[in-house]
């Protein structure tokens, strides 16, 4: 069982002028649903702790996980579902519940205790993008592109570190096995296993091509981590990027990175199948 939860600052005050918080829990399909106000001065662990109490009383049952989308929440959650137990992941795609945020945003206008302020319901601010240590990228790196069986030959290769979600396995998501699955291939060399265990704890979203002076290949990952995996001024190689950009929305946002010590194609390091999807986009909070 999976639950997705909220808990953050709404434009609300008390009878008292003091800020009101909120949570939000839902499962995938918002079947179940719960939610509770708090001031700021209780917004802790220890009042989510009780209100997650209640929300399995309610539910009769106990989530395994919990999807939390704001990284603000993440921490505080975890020490409420510490002895519950009930493990917290970071993910940036939690539909349902963005889909409810946004509902009651339009809501709370209309209540009496609604605070004209700006708020984006969804909205996190993004940190500018870091560069990756010279140490960490490797001999050289490609875009690239691979036909659907040999994406899937790939999955059963002894890759000491990969993610493939069986959700977004071609086939799962509807695409013809002709189609190419567009990617980038990083040869690391002896730091190959450096890199992909590094990327292993930056938590891979997605690849993206931004277009400048120089282009950039630019890795999402976390809930709002921004890494410059490489720049570029190369004709050949901006090209070969706007081709990884129209692959991948031919392919509903799929695409891939791979990670090898070389170009043998004996061996592999590392492999994440990665789909680029509207509800990953981290949206800049306004100020």
């Amino acid at each position: 069982m999976l639950w997705q939860l909220d808990f953050y600052r709404r434009p609300l005050e008390d009878a008292g002028g003091n800020p009101l918080w909120e949570l939000l829990i839902c499962d995938a399909h918002r079947a179940f649903t719960y939610g509770s106000f708090c001031t700021q001065g209780e917004a802790g662990a220890p009042w989510i702790r009780q209100q997650l109490e209640k929300a399995c009383d309610r539910a009769g049952y106990q989530p395994t996980y919990i999807e939390i989308f704001r990284p603000q929440a993440v921490s505080l959650v975890e020490v409420a579902c510490r002895e519950l137990p009930i493990s917290v992941r970071p993910n940036r795609d939690t539909p349902a519940l963005k889909q409810w945020l946004q509902q009651r945003a339009a809501w709370y206008p209309s209540l009496t205790n609604y605070v004209r302020q700006p708020y984006e319901p969804i909205a996190l601010e993004r940190p500018a993008p870091v560069p990756i240590g010279d140490h960490l990228m490797g001999d050289r790196w490609q875009f690239a592109a691979i036909g659907v069986a040999d994406l899937q030959r790939l999955q059963h290769e002894p890759i000491p570190i990969q993610s493939v979600p069986p959700e977004i396995m071609p086939i799962n998501l509807g695409l013809p096995s002709t189609l190419p699955i567009p990617g980038v291939i990083i040869d690391g060399g002896r730091r190959s296993m450096m890199l992909a265990q590094w990327l292993q704890s930056a938590n891979p979203v997605m690849l993206q091509y931004i277009a400048g002076g120089p282009d950039g290949l630019l890795l999402e990952a976390g809930l709002t981590d921004r890494w410059i995996l490489a720049t570029f001024e190369d004709k050949d190689v901006a090209a070969a990027a706007r081709t990884f950009t129209e692959r991948k929305i031919a392919a509903d946002g799929l695409h891939f990175l791979l990670v090898r010590p070389d170009d043998s194609g004996m061996t592999y390091t590392g492999l994440w199948l990665l789909q680029q999807t509207p509800g990953k986009a981290v949206v800049r909070a306004q100020s």
